[in-house]
């Protein structure tokens, strides 16, 4: 992450991803690096929760996304109906009506980090890819997302330091 303009706030939200995360039980480091590399690559390096598109209007999403408005929000880039109503009813909030819940950076977070840990997006999980055996960077993609951009997220991953 040494290429990323580490602004104050930036520092002290990886410092809430982090605790977070060793709050909700993850305690591999390389996981954590994971888990901030992922947040680092969805967020265009904003360690904010965003939009999917942000750069585009809410029009656009409209016309254009096929899934809108479930398109992507958080860290994660939550998307789906499906996957809406999955955590509205982990986090019994109401996701589905008021999809922009995604962006408070607690519900983000705890999609994030819950999320990872339980394979909810993809079945994959963290303790697939960092455990006992060891720690597999680029494969840890799949919890996410397939394969897209697994090597990027991988060097990312490994050049956090904790």
């Amino acid at each position: 992450m040494r290429d990323v303009l580490m602004t104050q706030k930036k520092i002290e939200n990886i410092e809430r991803i982090t605790a977070k995360a060793r709050e909700m039980g993850v305690v591999k480091p390389e996981a954590i690096q994971y888990i901030l590399a992922t947040v680092m690559h969805e967020t265009n390096k904003t360690f904010e929760p965003v939009k999917e598109a942000y750069w585009t209007s809410e029009q656009y999403k409209k016309e254009n996304f096929r899934y809108y408005p479930y398109y992507g929000r958080g860290f994660v880039q939550l998307t789906h109906k499906e996957n809406y109503e999955k955590f509205s009813k982990i986090m019994n909030i109401d996701l589905v009506n008021n999809p922009d819940l995604a962006l408070d950076f607690d519900n983000a977070l705890f999609i994030l980090i819950y999320g990872m840990i339980h394979g909810s997006f993809t079945k994959a999980k963290l303790s697939d890819y960092f455990n006992h055996k060891g720690s597999n960077f680029i494969g840890a993609r799949k919890i996410i997302n397939g394969i897209d951009k697994e090597e990027t997220i991988a060097r990312i991953a490994q050049g956090v330091e904790l």
